[in-house]
């Protein structure tokens, strides 16, 4: 290994800053549901988050191997234009926390990485085999997590019909708990490994390491300041994805995590990137709509929407701007 420049530190830095804004703003969407609903109490659901978030990052590369090799072309990626890409996350991840939209940072970052390679290779920076792999995660997060939700919600309605009150909420107070937990360990397993990549891509940039490899102490750095990020919390998220959008009884929490954790754990085995953000509110809208479609609040969902819209363009272009900046500075 090569030793580290000032510009190497910088970058990784920016990294795990970028990756503790994620685990602030990404991961509370994670326990959203079960701390609406009151199965767990927000330190509670906050702890087990931090805890799966980390080992979710620490069971695979596959998504990691994805996102640093292969969605731009390592070349076009030096240290200025890693470091400009982080800035858009932070930027963009920063103020969407600070009003309480849940927006992709899974998106800011491929966006980002999009903006940052075309500033210095134009459209040659590019690997369209890795934007394949987004654009199936895009149908996933949106299209899958919505029906698969919208689908077990119904058969729950179907079988539980006839339940006991009581007896029913308290075997889907559990299920809720095994779920919210199960989809913290995917936030980790897909989000999660994202910046693990990115990481290893700086390190290779930098000439640190002589090829693109994910170390295994790359893996637990990254994994927990994932972690510590979600202490953090990120409650103004955790309000508007559990209470503002939807409000949801148990079961409804059960379904709509359930659909959300197992359609991520999917994407993740095959080193799919998707959303998570998008993945758990599709979910939501789905368990929203099978029982009557005004339980869900269109407003606040078009809002979201709308950021969602907004996150790619904003961040390429902040990345963009950024990288051309950077690049300069870099070779004067």
């Amino acid at each position: 290994m090569e030793m580290l420049t000032t510009g190497v530190v910088i970058a990784l830095l920016a990294v795990l800053v970028a990756e503790f804004v994620n685990g602030w703003t990404d991961a509370p969407n994670a326990i959203a549901t079960v701390v609406s609903t009151g199965v767990m109490t927000p330190r509670m659901a906050i702890l087990m988050a931090v805890v799966l978030n980390t080992v979710g990052a620490m069971a695979g590369t596959a998504v990691a191997t994805t996102v640093g090799s292969g969605i731009v072309v390592p070349s076009a990626l030096t240290i200025p234009a890693i470091t400009s890409t982080m800035v858009a996350i932070i930027a963009w991840g920063g103020m969407a926390a600070r009003l309480g939209i849940p927006v992709s940072k899974s998106h800011a970052l491929l966006a980002g990485l999009a903006g940052a390679g075309f500033a210095g290779n134009g459209f040659e920076a590019l690997q369209w085999s890795g934007w394949q792999k987004v654009g199936i995660g895009m149908v996933l997060s949106i299209g899958i997590g919505f029906a698969a939700a919208f689908l077990l919600a119904r058969i729950i309605i179907k079988l539980a019909a006839n339940s006991a009150p009581q007896r029913a909420k308290q075997s889907f107070d559990r299920l809720q708990m095994m779920s919210a937990a199960f989809l913290a360990f995917n936030h980790g397993l897909n989000d999660g490994q994202k910046f693990i990549g990115v990481f290893a891509l700086t390190l290779y940039a930098g000439g640190v390491t002589q090829e693109f490899v994910i170390h295994w102490w790359v893996i637990v750095i990254c994994a927990l300041t994932m972690g510590l990020g979600t202490s953090a919390g990120g409650w103004r998220i955790v309000h508007t994805i559990g209470v503002k959008m939807a409000r949801l009884t148990t079961w409804q929490g059960f379904a709509a995590t359930a659909a959300a954790s197992s359609t991520i754990f999917g994407a993740s085995i095959y080193g799919i990137p998707l959303s998570t953000t998008h993945t758990i509110t599709s979910s939501i809208v789905g368990v929203g709509a099978s029982k009557r479609v005004s339980d869900v609040k269109w407003g606040v969902l078009r809002k979201i929407v709308f950021a969602w819209c907004l996150t790619f363009p904003s961040c390429a272009v902040i990345a963009y701007f950024a990288a051309l900046v950077a690049n300069a500075l870099w070779a004067s």
